[in-house]
């Protein structure tokens, strides 16, 4: 299949990543680029964008790099992930993810996201890893 950001969009639009408004604008096996706006919903007390938010956006990312990287049939599913936060995201602003490989295997993948703001302050840093199931015979 080819991945496109559209396809992935189409993809990713009816789960989690919809509904935090995630929406890849490049991909490639590479590297994946996708932007998500902060709103109320998706925010601490404090009207900044939530730990959690942060998290699940470069999560996603993530299985759609390996997604890509991986043959069809396989599966993936995360089995680690670190956030460091560095920033905050306020409320209204845009936040943009790069998400690049550091390990690319057959049956783990690992990957790191920055997300910056718009300005291109550094917000988190994420680094997971991805297990590959291959296609049963």
């Amino acid at each position: 299949m080819a991945w496109t950001p559209e396809t992935l969009n189409a993809l990713i639009k009816p789960m989690l990543p919809g509904l935090l408004g995630v929406e890849i604008v490049e991909a490639a096996a590479d590297k994946i680029v996708a932007t998500m706006k902060v709103r109320a919903d998706m925010c601490t007390a404090g009207s900044i964008l939530h730990g959690g938010a942060y998290m699940a956006f470069a999560d996603t990312l993530g299985a759609v790099a390996t997604l890509i990287n991986m043959p069809a049939g396989a599966r993936t599913a995360t089995i680690e992930s670190k956030t460091n936060f560095i920033g905050a995201a306020p409320l209204g602003s845009v936040v943009t993810a790069v998400t690049k490989p550091f390990h690319k295997g057959k049956t783990t993948q690992v990957w790191q996201t920055e997300l910056r703001d718009a300005d291109g302050k550094l917000l988190a840093v994420v680094s997971q890893t991805q297990m590959v199931f291959q296609p049963k015979a």
